[in-house]
């Protein structure tokens, strides 16, 4: 995996502009995620920042599923309902992200509502696990 902010393009610590990706690996596609957890409860109601907080954790779950972390993540589309806090959920995404010197490409979504009216948040996301 290749990490490229071009000159002409803003510099920003939390993404990257561009990832490339060749060689030997896996590519990983992970669909959407919200605030559901492994009981089919919703975390969070109301709380963009307690959903925030179970999203990644999903994303989490599902990269270590693969044998990958958050240092393997290409590409991260996120959908956040009008009105919410996406500055407060970003902060929570940093707790797992911020470790991480290599960020992924990000695209940010305001959207009039998700599948389900207690959705808050859903983020889909590409991973990259290179083999040797």
């Amino acid at each position: 995996m290749e990490h490229i902010n071009p000159d002409g393009l803003i510099k920003n610590p939390a993404f990257s502009q561009i990832v490339t990706t060749e060689g030997k690996g896996k590519t990983i596609y992970i669909g959407g995620q919200n605030a559901v957890n492994e009981k089919r409860e919703i975390v969070g109601k109301g709380d963009i920042l307690k959903q925030a907080e179970q999203v990644m954790k999903n994303l989490e779950i599902a990269l270590q599923s693969c044998g990958a972390n958050f240092d393997n993540l290409v590409k991260l589309n996120i959908h956040i309902v009008q009105g919410q806090n996406a500055y407060g959920a970003f902060q929570v995404s940093q707790k797992f992200l911020g470790q991480n010197s290599k960020p992924p490409t990000i695209t940010v979504l305001y959207v009039a509502g998700l599948i389900n009216p207690d959705f808050l948040l859903e983020i889909d996301a590409i991973a990259f696990l290179p083999r040797d």
